[in-house]
This record gives C-alpha cells, structure tokens and sequence, in this order.
C-alpha cells in the first residue's frame, strides 16, 4: 500500500496481516503499541451488525514501512 505526503515523498507500505477481533477481545496493546519501527494500522467495523450494539468486532490491517518514493510531478 503507498501513501502520498505532503512533502511529495511516497510511504511504501508491505502488508503483514489482516485480523478480525471480536470487541471483548480487541488487542490494545497490539494495535495502539509501539514498535520500533514505522508501522501503519488501518482498522474498520467487522463482524456480524445489530441496529442496537452496532458491529461484533473489528478488522486490523497491519503494516510496515518498506521504502520511500520521490514523487514525479
């Protein structure tokens, strides 16, 4: 995946997972926590929708930073 900057460089990102997790079973840690390199967390609603508790649980995609790319205009 590759995100386009403002500084007119390219993040290339690899994509190591993707994982649904039920809500009482959410890894904060893995998610919110650091680790040591540049890494990206996309997340969305996943799981099985009730009008009156919403989604059942979320999907996690999990990904480093691979390389950079200069723009070309």
């Amino acid at each position: 995946m590759k995100v386009a900057r403002a500084d007119r460089r390219t993040a290339v990102f690899a994509v190591d997972e993707v994982k649904t997790y039920t809500k009482d079973d959410f890894p904060d840690d893995k998610v919110y926590g650091t680790t040591g390199r540049p890494e990206l967390r996309l997340m969305t609603c996943g799981g099985k929708f009730n009008k009156k508790s919403g989604y059942s649980a979320n999907v996690v995609v999990f990904a480093h930073l691979t390389s950079w790319k200069k723009q070309t205009a």
